[in-house]
């Protein structure tokens, strides 16, 4: 009774203070320094992962952040219309050393290697040279060409008629998005790990901020480790102990040197796993996706749990299975489209 007269007095007394630090930045900032600690662990994160991100620079590893994104940029150069003559001077030369320092060590990825040299090749056809660009040149001339093999199409900016076509017609995607719901009653089956890994292919076409693609998707097939952590969110109590496999989907903050960008890591990872929830129903496989509350006990439960560094953050969880046709499936009623699109001529009256 003490403690719920206490909690009560404590969450009056906040809502009070809104009024009074909601007013300006600078007393928003002695609020959460002060009286709240809830962005504390986000904040630590982040800096955690500037850190990281600024000691992997002339470290070679599997994939760069820094090397993405340049490469990524480069190709919204090429595509530009009219292109310039010029561009991309103030970030080439660190392009180009970044790949030739991972190549040197032999541990960049293939396929990011490829699509880097590819796009670096059109990028000196394209470009009038200056000193900074005609050194860059030259550095690139140096990789061995012989490193990376050749194919007969070039992973370089294409023209949209050149790029693949599905032929899915409206109806019938609107019929899979209409598909897939949040199915929590599965059967008892093992899911193939196959079928997941062809998922994450289709999620892996997502758009990403720069092609960072700052996510990875933490997958427990063994039932009991996946029930296990699906038991740690709040909101699975009744059917966490009926999923037969788990993805935990988790941003890598280390992808990012400045604060600005410290969301890109749950826009990006939300928008590859809709795409991995709707590659599972054409699968045969259902799935539903479990929030992730930034609770600071649960934060650290996690972490304890997954063992996660600092800077890799949890952005939702995602139950996968074998559907039980038996299961009931709440109907969700959706918004109109009316009711989410805005017009312009909505604002102009």
């Amino acid at each position: 009774m003490l403690k719920s007269l206490i909690r009560l007095t404590i969450e009056r007394l906040d809502r009070l203070a809104l009024a009074l630090v909601s007013r300006s930045g600078l007393l928003a900032a002695a609020y959460f320094l002060v009286f709240n600690q809830q962005f504390r662990r986000e904040q630590r994160a982040v800096l955690v992962g500037r850190r990281v991100y600024y000691r992997g620079l002339g470290v070679a590893v599997h994939s760069s952040p820094m090397l993405r994104r340049n490469v990524h940029r480069l190709e919204k150069g090429l595509v530009m219309r009219p292109r310039q003559p010029v561009f991309a001077e103030d970030y080439i030369q660190e392009t180009v050393e970044a790949l030739l320092t991972a190549e040197q060590h032999g541990l960049l990825g293939a396929e990011e290697s490829r699509w880097a040299r590819d796009v670096l090749d059109s990028y000196f056809a394209a470009v009038t040279d200056t000193p900074r660009i005609a050194w860059a040149r030259t550095q690139f001339l140096r990789l061995d060409s012989g490193s990376v093999a050749a194919s007969d199409t070039a992973w370089q900016p294409q023209p949209r008629a050149a790029g693949v076509r599905s032929g899915v017609k409206f109806d019938e995607f609107m019929a899979l998005c209409q598909q897939r719901r949040s199915v929590r009653w599965f059967l008892p089956e093992p899911v193939p790990r196959e079928l997941v890994v062809k998922a994450v292919a289709a999620a892996a076409q997502a758009p990403s901020a720069c092609n960072r693609q700052p996510f990875v998707f933490r997958y427990f097939e063994q039932p009991a480790e996946a029930q296990r952590i699906a038991g740690i969110p709040m909101g699975t109590t009744g059917y966490a102990d009926n999923v037969p496999a788990l993805v935990v989907v988790l941003g890598d903050l280390s992808c990012f040197p400045a604060e600005r960008d410290r969301h890109v890591i749950y826009i990006d990872a939300a928008l590859a796993s809709m795409q991995l929830m709707l590659a599972l129903e054409t699968l045969g496989l259902a799935s539903c996706p479990i929030n992730w509350p930034d609770v600071e006990s649960l934060e650290r439960r996690m972490d304890r749990e997954l063992g996660l560094p600092q800077h890799i953050r949890p952005i939702m969880l995602i139950a996968i299975g074998y559907p039980d046709p038996r299961g009931g499936v709440p109907f969700s009623a959706k918004k109109p489209p009316d009711s989410l699109l805005r017009l312009d001529d909505d604002y102009a009256s």
